[in-house]
């Protein structure tokens, strides 16, 4: 069934709308005005209805040297699209715990799979419901890549910058060719590259890669992230459409960035084993406005500056949470009691009392730490889709290793 991309925008426009004053950008006590990105995932069943399933606001990331410190409690990545996708990685496992505490096989979104369905490879309980899609609408274009066009076209100066070191990063597990990673806009013309996030020249170096690269990588893992997907198959969870502002597309960059007849052309129609595939999702504009966006109008005098505020929300009001500096607004960074819904710690002990009370073992979930998890023999499909997507399609990839070796516990009710 066709959609457009007014109304998939429109139906994440209006959850945002749904959110207290609090949760969004403010105007500031010297009359500065906020902005920041959102983004929101939407699903679409057979008879064409849409939901918005998670939406989110954001625009920083955790600095290399503060990763350590992180301990699956304080978020990595608060950009919207990458909180958009974590959400909806909670609000899928929520759906399977409502599903496993009733006597169906199915509700609206996720479905029991049938023993005939798995096999060693893929071995989920769990599946999205057939005939689901699944958009996502961004009010910017996605850092990196896909935005390289509009970057040089803001310059006044189109020379490109010089290309930045990394300097004060060490990446001991990288070979020599990857010890680098372009920073955000600089050097704006090398395009088609891996990138990290962008930040000012003179804010702590970040290894987070652009949410380009990222999104580019989710055509081949799913919107699944390593947890979720012990649980739930990824066969039929990637993304269908990208909606992007009109004015927030260049055909130029986002052809090269995301598709098949641009850097990912050697992952064409590829498939590998445990339900994953190369899923290209098409893009569509929208004219609807987000009012928060970095192209409100101004009036005289008035200036305009990045919200610090991080925000999500999913199909729940308890579902809702305001972050600062990847922890809940109002609690201290990397603390226990500043962890959100979506870290890492929490996702993985909902993961396992969800396996355990749906009679599913998953040993890999029981494993004493997060990296184990990680390096489980049930993932090994996932991480051989990541690391030939990284050879093949998106070289230069450095890993943003570093505090994955915490435990499940230290946090009181993992749901």
């Amino acid at each position: 069934m066709e959609i457009s991309g007014d109304a998939i925008a429109e139906v994440v426009l209006k959850e945002f709308e749904k959110w207290p004053a609090k949760r969004k950008p403010l105007v500031r006590s010297d009359g500065a005005k906020e902005w920041v990105p959102l983004s929101g995932i939407v699903a679409q069943d057979q008879q064409g209805r849409l939901t918005c399933l998670a939406a989110a606001t954001g625009m920083k990331c955790l600095p290399h040297n503060k990763i350590s410190q992180a301990q699956g409690v304080t978020i990595h990545d608060w950009h919207a699209e990458i909180l958009a996708i974590r959400s909806l990685n909670r609000i899928l496992l929520q759906e399977c715990d409502s599903l496993v505490k009733s006597d169906h096989t199915s509700n609206k979104f996720i479905r029991r799979r049938s023993r005939d369905e798995k096999t060693e490879n893929h071995f989920q309980p769990f599946a999205l419901n057939d005939g689901i899609s699944l958009h996502m609408y961004c009010s910017e274009a996605p850092c990196g890549d896909a935005s390289m066009e509009l970057t040089m076209a803001a310059q006044e100066d189109s020379t490109p910058w010089e290309t930045p070191a990394l300097a004060n990063i060490t990446v001991p597990s990288a070979s020599p060719s990857q010890q680098s990673l372009l920073r955000g806009r600089g050097y704006f013309s090398a395009l088609g590259q891996v990138r990290g996030k962008p930040s000012r020249p003179d804010a702590p170096q970040t290894l987070s890669k652009s949410c380009s690269d990222k999104l580019a990588l989710k055509q081949s893992t799913s919107l699944l992230s390593s947890i979720t997907s012990l649980l739930i198959s990824p066969q039929n969870t990637y993304l269908t459409t990208l909606v992007l502002p009109s004015s927030q597309y260049s055909e130029t960059a986002c052809t090269r960035a995301f598709s098949s007849s641009g850097r990912l052309a050697s992952l064409k129609e590829r498939t590998w084993e445990g339900g994953y595939h190369f899923q290209e999702f098409r893009i569509l504009t929208t004219e609807k406005q987000f009012p928060y966006s970095r192209r409100q109008v101004l009036k005289a005098g008035e200036k305009l500056v990045p919200s610090n505020l991080a925000s999500i929300s999913g199909t729940h009001p308890n579902d809702s949470e305001t972050l600062i500096g990847g922890t809940l607004q109002g609690r201290k960074q990397f603390s226990l009691p500043g962890a959100s819904r979506v870290c890492k710690r929490r996702m993985w002990q909902f993961a396992l009392s969800l396996a355990a009370i749906s009679g599913k073992s998953i040993l890999c979930l029981k494993a004493d730490t997060y990296a184990e998890v990680k390096e489980g023999k049930l993932l090994e499909s996932r991480r051989n889709v990541k690391r030939e997507v990284r050879e093949m399609a998106l070289e230069g990839w450095v890993r943003n290793e570093g505090g994955e070796g915490f435990g499940s516990d230290g946090l009181m009710g993992g749901k």
